[in-house]
């Protein structure tokens, strides 16, 4: 079920995000503090969230949160009919690979410092066709809340616009706005500096952490 906890006061949680496949560890990491587990979609097998995977961390626990990332490094993979077929295939992937709940967030990655007239054209364009293709594959009926990562420039402009209902802070604090985001705390979610911890039987995980705003619902789920 999904975490619908909107309006309602909430603690910080503690969480990471990480390319690794964390089923058998997701006991240690509930040990060490960790309430939720960012994931990815894409079209890389190795990197996905798997079902199973997702049982283990809901069954530890722990919470799961999502975001849909392959090649969003630059200004030219963004276009609408881009958003269009990420949009479809990270719905597929939630509605039948994982199971994942209405309600919850897809996230998806800008993973760059794009300038304002990148977020205005190509960025606009490219989530617009996510919501376009969310909308066609639940036949126009409310499906998954649609989340950007990114800048503080970049989630700013488009929670502003309503093209995004939450946004998870990029760690890359020089990237355009992002101290001002994280100072004036108007993330859902916010990403710290890289580092390692330890996984079960003192296998060393490479890992992001993660927080969470104290107030605000970031669309994290459980299976």
């Amino acid at each position: 079920m999904a975490d619908l906890l909107r309006g309602v006061a909430m603690a910080a949680l503690k969480g990471l995000d990480t390319t690794l496949e964390l089923t058998r560890h997701a006991q240690a990491l509930k040990r060490q503090g960790y309430d939720f587990a960012l994931r990815y979609y894409s079209h890389n097998a190795s990197k996905n969230l798997s079902l199973g995977e997702a049982r283990a961390l809901a069954q530890a626990g722990m919470r799961i949160g999502v975001v849909w990332e392959t090649a969003g490094t630059r200004a030219g993979f963004f276009t609408r009919a881009q958003g269009l077929a990420d949009g479809a295939a990270a719905w597929l992937m939630a509605t039948q690979a994982i199971g994942q709940p209405f309600g919850s967030a897809i996230y998806f990655a800008v993973d760059y410092d794009p300038t304002q007239a990148d977020i205005d054209g190509a960025i606009s364009n490219y989530f617009t066709g996510v919501h376009a293709a969310l909308y066609v594959a639940n036949e126009g009926r409310p499906s998954y809340r649609v989340g950007v990562y990114g800048s503080g420039l970049c989630c700013g402009a488009l929670m502003e616009r309503g093209i995004a209902a939450c946004s998870w802070l990029s760690q890359s604090t020089a990237f355009a706005g992002s101290r001002q985001y994280a100072e004036q705390k108007r993330y859902d979610m916010i990403q710290m500096l890289p580092m390692r911890i330890p996984g079960e039987d003192g296998i060393l995980l490479d890992i992001d952490p993660d927080a969470t705003h104290p107030d605000r619902d970031p669309g994290l789920f459980v299976v």
